[in-house]
Formats: C-alpha cells, structure tokens, sequence
C-alpha cells in the first residue's frame, strides 16, 4: 500500500473514531433530553469531547508506536515558528467576537451582563479552563495535529478546510439536541457556516507556523474563552454580525494568501505526527 493511500485509510479510521466516540456518549445525552430514554451514570459522563485526542493517539500508536505519540505530543509544546503569528493567534477571534458585541449594542441592542468586570482576574483562570477542559486540548491534536497534515496530502488548503469543517459540525451535532449545552437549539445552518469559516482561519494559522499545534490550541482557546468574555450570541444580531466578520477575515485571508497554501510557502503543508 502506497504511503499516500496509507494515510488516506487513517484519515477515514480517525474520522471514524473520533465521532463514533464522542457520539457514543452525546448521543444518549441527546435522547434523555429528548425524554426518549432515562438517565443513567453512562449518560452523565463528560469524557465525550475527547474523540479526537483519542482516535489521534491510538491511531499514532498503531502506526508508529510511542516515539510518534511523543512527537504528535511535542508538537503542543513546540515554538519554532515566526512569533509575529502570535498577534493574530491571541487577538483575531476577540476582535471579531468583542467587535459584534460592540455593533450590537451600537446598533441599540440592550447591553448583556459582562459578569467578568467585577472580577477582571478571572479572566485568566477562565482562558486555562478554556484551554484544559473546554475543548481545545482534546479537539486539537486530532483536528489539526493529525486530520489537517493528511487531508493536504491530498487536497489544498481551502478544500481540506472545508472537509475538516463539515466534519467539525458533524461531530457536534448532538449537542444541538442537548439542553445546557451552547449549541442546544441553535440554528444549524449558522453554526456550519461559521464553524467552515473558522476552519479556515485555522488552517492559515497552522500552514504559516510550519504545522503548530500549540497555535491551534491557543486559536482554539481564543475562540471560546472569547465568547464567554464578550457574549455577542446573547444578543439579537450578535451572531449575524460574527459571521459577517468572520466572512471579511476570510475573505482577506484567501486574497492575500491564495487558497491552495494558505500560507507564503509554495509548498503544500503536509505536515505528519
């Protein structure tokens, strides 16, 4: 078997892995909110999110035994890359969240409750609950760290994007059935086209800092830590807004860097645990 059609098979197992392990504990989830069955210990426990790191290790392991889970692990801790990156890594998503906030209320909306203005210090204790346990360490070496590489195999950046977008918005489904959680009820459509958009925006992050995944976990963070800091979602049209300027970063994203690389480099990312 060809290295290229190898990697194509453990794309396809990781994709497999990592819903069918996170679906096999929200989707139960789903139907006791949905009264189609009762709750249980199994159904109240919050290991589902961890598909991802899951499928990314074992499938590493099988593959290259301990020293390429080493080197998938390092890869979070690795900052050889141009710390100009930095800028947009820890700023762009707070912009364009706290920036429709603004719009909104300028707009006339009513002003949400920011809780974090009493206590500006729990910002930071927010931003690493965020980064342990709200998604992006056990989303990200999988999505980026080992999804993205192989999908730039075979496709450019912009098509592998939104393949790992849609495939992002799958894993989530059932959270839009699960009372309590932030997807519960939303719109669908929505929610796919900024989870697409911000694909993008991650594979540029990762393209230009030579395949990062302490990037992608900090995006990551941004991303969430900056909807709990600026509640934009909680108004009328804070959401419109965010799409809209997620489209315009987008946008210049794939003017200014081309949509096969994403990136400067004329070289494809490719980028393997």
């Amino acid at each position: 078997m060809t290295k290229s059609k190898s990697e194509t098979r453990n794309l396809l197992l990781f994709f497999v892995i990592a819903i069918g392990f996170t679906w096999l504990f929200w989707v139960p989830q789903a139907l006791v909110t949905q009264s189609i069955i009762g709750p249980s210990w199994f159904t109240n426990l919050k290991i589902a999110a961890w598909g991802p790191l899951i499928a990314a290790l074992l499938l590493t392991f099988i593959n290259e035994g301990g020293k390429g889970v080493l080197k998938l692990l390092k890869r979070a801790v690795d900052l050889k890359f141009n710390k100009l990156w930095l800028i947009p890594v820890f700023l762009l998503l707070p912009v364009i969240i706290g920036g429709s906030l603004l719009i909104a209320i300028l707009s006339g909306e009513t002003a949400p409750e920011i809780v974090w203005l009493e206590e500006p210090l729990s910002l930071v204790i927010v931003f690493f609950g965020v980064l342990l346990l709200g998604g992006p360490l056990q989303e990200e070496f999988g999505w980026r760290g080992y999804a993205l590489s192989r999908l730039q195999l075979r496709f450019n950046a912009l098509i592998s994007s939104l393949i790992m977008g849609i495939v992002w918005f799958v894993w989530h489904l059932p959270l839009f059935f699960i009372s309590g959680e932030p997807y519960y009820q939303s719109p669908m459509l929505a929610v796919l086209t900024a989870m697409v958009l911000l694909t993008i925006l991650f594979t540029w992050i990762y393209n230009n800092t030579g395949g990062s995944i302490f990037t992608a976990l900090i995006f990551h963070t941004t991303y969430n830590w900056s909807h709990t800091v600026f509640p934009s979602l909680e108004t009328v049209n804070g959401g419109l807004f965010f799409i809209i300027f997620l489209l315009i970063a987008v946008v210049g994203v794939l003017i200014v860097w081309r949509p096969k690389n994403l990136a400067r480099s004329r070289e494809r990312i490719t980028i393997l645990s």
